[in-house]
């Protein structure tokens, strides 16, 4: 398994950017008003992962006092954290595209003002799942394994 690389994230974020976008474009009007905090719930998990990570950290740097980490725990994190890195960037295009379409309408549109701040909120806490689910999987290296990030190549 290699480290998550930020162009996977950037292209998943666009591609889906993109796509909400057009969607959004073509049916505006038939969609429902989104609640202010509809993003919010990806903190949930960005909070989760920040806890993970804290907790497990000290136990794969093998500090003194703490437990090892069993192997399929820390398997089972890894997963969760470029899961949730993934989660989260998708989400972030998801928030942009609909605030690529919005945006402009602000002053005109009052649906377009309440999905302004909603799309706010829901790009902060994608950014909040992708840093954490980042961090999450940088806590999880394995202390031994030599520090270089030069693996381009897949």
């Amino acid at each position: 398994m290699t480290y998550t690389k930020s162009r996977h994230l950037a292209a998943a974020g666009l591609v889906a950017a993109v796509l909400v976008y057009f969607a959004v474009r073509i049916d505006y009007g038939a969609l429902p008003e989104i609640p202010l905090l509809a993003g919010a719930t990806l903190l949930v998990i960005a909070v989760v992962d920040a806890v993970l990570a804290w907790t497990l950290r000290p136990r794969i740097r093998r500090r003194e006092g703490t437990e090892p980490v069993d192997p399929m725990t820390a398997t089972r994190a890894v997963a969760l954290a470029k899961a949730s890195s993934m989660a989260g960037a998708i989400m972030a295009g998801v928030w942009l595209g609909l605030l690529g379409y919005v945006l402009p309408m602000f002053g005109d549109i009052q649906a377009a003002r309440s999905d302004t701040g909603a799309a706010v909120v829901g790009m902060v806490s994608a950014g909040a799942l992708i840093a954490a689910g980042l961090w999450l999987e940088f806590c999880l290296r394995n202390p031994d394994e030599p520090e270089s990030d030069t693996e381009d190549e897949e």
